[in-house]
């Protein structure tokens, strides 16, 4: 598991890799800047509603205490959009995941696993399904576990271990169904289950960190390629070791 998170690592500062880590950075940040864009001016007009309507109803002398509260409303809503970006990463990740797994995945097939036939590319439309259902439960999981930061880091530990299942499961399944079918796929993940969560724990610690989350997608699939090959060498040597058990 170290040894697969070292060479998805060290294949990040590759030339191709570069290529498509901008690309998902761009991708992700675009999300975010949307998402940001969005929320931002929701809370504006709720907050120009609000005024309106407490001045309409307590009159012109509540007009100070109402732009006050607003300065503080608006820093309160600043820091949020912040907080929520960075809570939010592991959604946009699981998002951009979808759409750039299988260009990474060839491209550590191809350097380290060059005599094994590559993979056959996940049709678009499944890829796309698997992410945006994963970034829908990882912003549920966030939802969940945003009242519970205030126990003494309680949400912190929830948020971590729900990424760890969420980001796993769906990298590892991504680039196994690059080799059987989704219902396979799902199966293999399910017998290795283990495994599969050790290995989301480093793409969730992966993703915590600012800036470089970005390139969560292309750290996440490289790692679980080497999981899935690991898991298969495993596979071939079973049949081999029951051989030779046999014949003793």
């Amino acid at each position: 598991m170290i040894a697969g998170a070292i060479k998805a690592a060290e294949q990040m500062f590759s030339a191709p890799f570069r290529v498509v880590l901008l690309k998902s950075m761009a991708l992700a940040i675009a999300l975010l800047v949307v998402v940001g864009i969005a929320l931002d001016r929701l809370l504006v007009w709720l907050g120009g509603a609000g005024s309106a309507w407490i001045e309409g109803t307590l009159g012109g002398a509540a007009h100070l205490p109402v732009v006050v509260l607003g300065w503080i409303i608006a820093f309160v809503v600043g820091f949020g959009l912040f907080a929520g970006a960075v809570f939010l990463m592991p959604a946009v990740t699981a998002l951009v995941g979808g759409f750039f797994a299988d260009e990474i995945a060839l491209l550590v097939e191809r350097d380290h696993y060059p005599r094994d036939p590559p993979g056959r590319p996940v049709p678009f439309a499944r890829a796309a399904l698997e992410g945006v259902r994963t970034a829908l439960l990882a912003l549920g999981v966030y939802l969940f576990a945003a009242p519970f930061l205030l126990v003494a880091g309680l949400g912190l530990v929830i948020f971590f271990l729900a990424n760890a299942y969420l980001l796993g499961r769906e990298y590892f399944e991504l680039v196994s169904m690059r080799t059987l079918d989704p219902a396979s796929a799902k199966a293999l993940r399910r017998a290795n289950r283990g495994g599969v969560f050790a290995a989301g724990m480093i793409v969730a610690a992966f993703v915590s960190i600012p800036i470089l989350n970005l390139a969560t997608p292309l750290f996440a699939t490289a790692l679980m390629v080497h999981v899935r090959k690991r898991i298969a060498e495993e596979e071939a040597r079973a049949p081999a070791k029951r051989i030779s058990s046999e014949t003793r």
